[in-house]
């Protein structure tokens, strides 16, 4: 299980798309625009595919412990062996990739400011059992 961390911008998607789509399941809340509780509907996503064996990437922006914590141990609970990849921080390229967006896929700025605030690079203490870093480009 692979929990992507980083802001908007930051291309978590496209680091999915060219490094794992062909094993991994795509969980994203982006997916995701019309469910009621969107948290609820990614656990079920991320334990439905471990279940049955799947490997899972999540790609969200997950920035703080809070955020993180349930899918950690969602992950062990599964027997996963859970990753973080981080993409590190970088407000001016992400605001310059979201600027490029269309639709609902552009978030507001002031959402990658908000993220950048509460955005913690991953920890081991925190339960996984591996970090890997994504530098800002």
């Amino acid at each position: 299980m692979i929990i992507f961390v980083g802001l908007q911008g930051s291309g978590k998607t496209t680091w999915y798309h060219e490094h794992f789509a062909a094993t991994h399941v795509h969980v994203s809340k982006d997916l995701m625009p019309n469910a009621r509780n969107r948290d609820t509907r990614q656990s079920a996503q991320i334990d439905e595919a471990l279940a049955a064996g799947r490997s899972v990437v999540v790609d969200n922006t997950n920035p703080t412990l809070d955020s993180r914590a349930p899918l950690i141990a969602l992950g062990h609970r599964r027997g996963a062996r859970v990753i973080a990849v981080y993409f590190e921080a970088h407000v001016p390229t992400s605001l310059m990739r979201n600027r490029a967006r269309q639709g609902k896929a552009r978030v507001p700025d002031v959402a990658i400011f908000r993220t950048k605030k509460q955005l913690l690079p991953p920890t081991l203490d925190e339960g996984f059992d591996e970090i890997r870093i994504i530098p800002s480009h």
